[in-house]
């Protein structure tokens, strides 16, 4: 008995190693995750910050976003254009000038709206530039914020600190920076960016951008000015 007790021993020590390693393997590993939500997959390469999330029930409703919602064009457009987006997301960025150019193209026939969905921590600056926008939006001048985001987003996304280069940004539109100072960390400010992020997730948002027409999810391929400008016109003759 004494002689095999050693061997006995070792079988037992590595029964527990290779247990331990299969458990190891099967263990999922941690995902950044956007705020207000659930963990999602989401990083600046990956499937999900190129906006290739999931299939979205097209007639999904989600739970309301903050209200009253960053809006513009006209309540009876025909084609409503939901954004989910992070100012520091890259495609994002390449999105805007596109949507940009549509609304001028399509003028009054468009609404906009856009929600806030920073991926954190995959972008580190998202959420302060997300709680930019809203303080600036407090004094109505969010689409002003949101264009000097996106506009100059290869210009802040690398830096220590924003919270000067979004003061600057806050006082070139004309905004109390005082105020606007008070109101980046307000309550109200981070519950709005909760509500935009929980609608978000609750329509299986899990990249940005992300991109609704009439409650249905444009397909992240169909973005580029060329083939958004037909999902457009084939959503207005539709609606003939």
């Amino acid at each position: 008995m004494k002689r095999i007790l050693p061997f006995i021993i070792i079988l037992v020590v590595l029964g527990l190693a290779l247990g331990s390693a299969w458990y190891l393997t099967r263990s999922t590993p941690a995902t950044p995750a956007a705020v207000a939500g659930p963990p999602a997959s989401a990083s600046s390469g990956s499937q999900a910050s190129t906006g290739q999330q999931a299939a979205v029930n097209p007639g999904a409703a989600g739970v309301p976003g903050a209200e009253p919602a960053h809006t513009r064009g006209p309540a009876n457009a025909p084609v409503h254009i939901e954004e989910f987006g992070d100012f520091e997301c890259p495609p994002c960025g390449l999105f805007h000038p596109v949507l940009e150019q549509m609304e001028a193209e399509f003028g009054d026939k468009i609404q906009v709206t856009f929600r806030e969905f920073p991926l954190v921590p995959t972008h580190q600056h998202a959420l302060a530039a997300a709680s930019a926008a809203e303080a600036a939006g407090l004094q109505g001048k969010f689409w002003e914020m949101h264009k000097l985001l996106y506009d100059r987003q290869n210009s802040w996304k690398g830096q220590f600190d924003v919270r000067p280069v979004f003061e600057g940004y806050a006082r070139e539109i004309g905004l109390d920076v005082d105020r606007y100072n008070r109101d980046t960390g307000s309550d109200l400010v981070q519950q709005r960016i909760f509500q935009d992020g929980k609608r978000g997730h609750s329509l299986g948002v899990k990249g940005t951008p992300t991109v609704f027409m009439n409650g249905r999810e444009v397909p992240f391929e169909q973005l580029p000015a060329e083939q958004f400008r037909v999902v457009i016109q084939k959503e207005l003759q539709a609606k003939k």
